[in-house]
């Protein structure tokens, strides 16, 4: 039997979709297994090789799990709002609905073509107003709990995108999606309170099951700190500058005050700041700047002095003067710290260079214990920020609030929920910070549902980040039109025991879900903590000379023209072989085919098969210990190691003359869940009617996985001079006798006397002269 791709791809491809074989089997007398990976984006190139990686990766598990008499979830969708789809339709000249789906389309196409096994009745889409009535529903519930509020704060402006951006949408101050720099303006717009959390996001990482790695991304974005806040009065003014500290046993040393360029306190006191001209001039610049800039190791420290006004040192009582520096951050503590330069090195240099005092000061934790009792609050304080949640754009979940200018904010009641996105013709966005939605009047303008009168719907729309923040529960019970999720069927399938997905989520979208995951469980519709119990990341594939996969490289290889080349199942074979799951990997063109000529191989093998032979013992034993190779390596995300095991076994089966039907069913078996269409083939040319994923996964027996052959270190005098092969059970004698006799052992003993020799079995002869 010849691998070919073109034949048995479609066949089974079809069998498995007619008889319902990646269908969700409710879990009953089996144990629930949900094993997810992380929804794609649907852009207009269609999949690339690094969803190739995963989502065969993914599949290749939930095959397995499935074939261990788990009842497996493993679903997908699509994450189709925001920004990407937006620019990708504004490029194209088209709308974004068209956009999402011609996009969607192509990739399922895809996914079907690489026989991944989800079950696509489950399917979901981000954008569809079934789905994005419950993201609008819970946005209500944390709006009637003050965890949704209004703020008129200065936020990341993008210019290029137009668009206000969360912290978690910058790389160094850029934009992460066109690199452009951010701008620093106030403006209009929601927050969710994320940071009522962290406490809880922090500490329940330990229990979960994630690389050290993902979950040290967690806490440093988190970025607990332990300290205190002190307030330094200011002179002949009942305002005062509240500063927090993680050494308040400094405050003695304390001689000057340093705000964040963003701080409010600078336009509080606008009118006593003698040279408020130039201070506004240095705010100005240093909005222009990324945070990187600011705050870059080695640079030049930069400042204003606020001519007019004192500080009151707690501490001393003495008067301090008060700067305005920006390698301060405003979104950092309080924006405000108290300078000490003969304990910090920051502000060492920046008083050497503008001559300002510095005093040395005895700390110890007696005094710092009794300057926090005397002068501050001990407070925890944390670098996450709330979460930036709206956006000035058009393609996104409309943010179900109607503005009355008597009630305020009112949320639209449950009963008209899904606020739908209204079709329009012109979607760009522009500089004034208004949603494109805030033009189309006969949406906007809507009776207040409290009182009745005049109200205008909010017209900025959800980021991107808000429906992939909860998706996965909606898989869980998919057209439940009354309720996010049915509680017994959260309860049934909760935890996602195996979550897959690329390392650039491990801060953002895993930060974003397991708060709004949290807070579902603070109001009774999720029953567990935590969202995702396992956590498996994989590495980027690079192209064949190393670089990232680029069309600016000229280095991208299509994932179909691989497969119309050398077929699904060796695509798989190789992606799965290319080296270790969670490590970078670099795609070779003949390693596809390499693994073509694998499947090739095995169809010769299939060719020995014959009823009523039996298995040489080797044969068995390889068999055996394969089985417990492969599984263990699935198990553990060693695909790589796997691949390489069945490999060794289908060399040994390529040397026997004949093939029992129960070995070459059993690696048929073990073959299924990497390369499913040729083992379907084999399976059905066996005999067997039902689907090789409707059996369970071979089990192996103990007494196989000794090693039938050991090796014999041969010691003269306590010296090693020899090794040699035999077998595990070979008797004393024998391995006495086997020593003596060979070359390399007798010319160290010729002539001399024995005195004794001993053996220790399956491991040491030591012959004593």
């Amino acid at each position: 039997m010849k691998y070919n791709p073109k034949t048995i791809e479609e066949k089974w491809q079809k069998f498995w979709q007619e008889n319902k074989i990646d269908l969700t089997q409710e879990p009953g007398e089996k144990i629930k297994y949900y094993s997810l990976d992380m929804f794609s984006y649907p852009s207009g190139e269609g999949l690339h090789m690094g969803h190739a990686r995963i989502y065969t990766a993914s599949d290749v598990f939930a095959r397995y799990k499935k074939m261990n008499n788990f009842a497996v979830l493993h679903p997908t969708g699509w994450d189709a709002f925001g920004l990407p789809a937006e620019q990708y339709a504004i490029k194209n000249k088209i709308h974004p609905r068209i956009a999402v789906e011609k996009n969607t389309a192509r990739f399922k196409e895809q996914m079907k073509s690489l026989a991944f096994s989800y079950d696509w009745e489950r399917e979901i889409n981000t954008t569809d107003p079934k789905f994005y009535k419950w993201t609008q529903w819970t946005f209500i519930k944390m709006f009637e709990r003050g965890l949704a509020f209004e703020s008129n704060e200065p936020i990341n402006w993008c210019p290029t995108c137009k668009t206000g951006l969360a912290n978690e949408d910058l790389e160094n101050g850029r934009c992460e999606r066109c690199g452009s720099i951010v701008e620093k303006r106030p403006m209009r717009q929601w927050v969710l309170r994320i940071t009522d959390y962290a406490e809880a996001l922090l500490s329940d990482l330990e229990p979960l099951h994630w690389a050290e790695s993902a979950k040290e991304g967690q806490r440093n974005w988190i970025g607990k700190s332990e300290g205190a806040e002190i307030n330094f009065a200011i002179k002949d003014s009942t305002e005062k500058i509240t500063v927090f500290t993680t050494r308040a046993d400094t405050l003695f040393g304390a001689t000057y005050v340093v705000l964040a360029p963003e701080h409010e306190f600078i336009h509080k006191l606008e009118d006593k700041i003698q040279n408020i001209s130039e201070v506004k001039a240095y705010v100005e610049a240093a909005a222009k700047k990324t945070e990187i800039d600011r705050t870059a190791e080695g640079k030049e420290k930069t400042g204003v002095e606020l001519k007019g006004i004192m500080a009151i040192n707690p501490g001393t009582n003495e008067e301090i003067p008060i700067w305005v520096a920006d390698y301060v951050l405003g979104d950092y503590g309080t924006g405000a710290v108290m300078a000490v330069p003969t304990h910090d090195e920051r502000d060492f240099e920046f008083a050497e260079k503008y001559h300002l005092p510095q005093k040395d000061v005895e700390v110890s934790e007696s005094i710092k214990e009794e300057n926090i009792k005397k002068f501050g609050q001990p407070k925890t304080r944390y670098k996450l920020r709330d979460w930036v949640f709206s956006r000035q754009r058009y393609w996104g979940e409309p943010i179900p609030i109607i503005h009355c200018e008597k009630c305020g904010s009112v949320p639209v009641p449950e009963k008209d929920l899904p606020v739908v996105l209204p079709e329009v013709e012109s979607y760009e966005p522009n500089d004034s910070g208004e949603s494109p939605l805030a033009n189309i009047s006969e949406w906007v303008n809507v009776e207040c549902p409290k009182c009745g009168g005049k109200g205008k719907r909010e017209t900025n729309t959800m980021p991107q980040w808000a429906g992939s923040s909860w998706y996965y529960l909606r898989y869980i019970d998919p057209n439940n039109g009354q309720a996010l999720v049915d509680p017994v069927k959260e309860k049934q399938w909760m935890n996602v025991d195996m979550y897959i997905g690329g390392n650039e989520h491990i801060t953002r979208h895993l930060i974003y879900a397991r708060f709004w995951h949290k807070f579902l469980y603070d109001i009774g519709v999720v029953s567990t903590i935590e969202p995702f119990k396992e956590l498996k990341t994989v590495g980027l594939i690079l192209a064949s000379d190393g670089k990232k996969m680029s069309k600016r490289w000229g280095n991208v290889v299509n994932p179909d023209e691989m497969v119309n080349k050398y077929g699904t199942d060796a695509l798989r074979i190789y992606m799965m072989f290319i080296g270790p799951f969670a490590q970078p990997a670099a795609f070779l063109e003949n390693g596809v085919a390499a693994a073509k000529s694998f499947l090739n191989r095995i169809g010769l093998i299939a060719e020995k098969v014959q009823e009523n032979v039996k298995s040489s013992p080797e044969i068995t034993a390889l068999i055996h210990q394969t089985i417990k190779k492969v599984g263990d390596d699935l198990h553990n995300f060693r695909f790589n190691t796997a691949v390489s095991a069945l490999m060794i076994c289908a060399n040994a089966l390529s040397d026997e003359e004949e093939i029992s039907k129960e070995v070459f069913e059993k690696f048929a078996q073990l073959l299924a869940p990497i390369a499913p269409h040729m083992a379907e083939e084999l399976w059905n040319e066996l005999g067997n009617k039902d689907s090789i994923f409707s059996s369970t996964w071979p089990r192996y027996e103990e007494k196989y996985l000794i090693n039938q052959v050991v090796t014999i270190a041969v010691q003269v005098n306590g010296r090693m001079r020899d090794t040699f092969e035999i077998a595990h059970d070979a008797s004393e004698e024998i391995i006495k006798h086997t020593a003596l006799n060979r070359p390399s052992t007798k010319k160290w003993i010729d002539g001399q006397e024995i005195k004794k020799i001993i053996v220790v079995k399956g491991k040491i002869i030591n012959i004593v002269i």
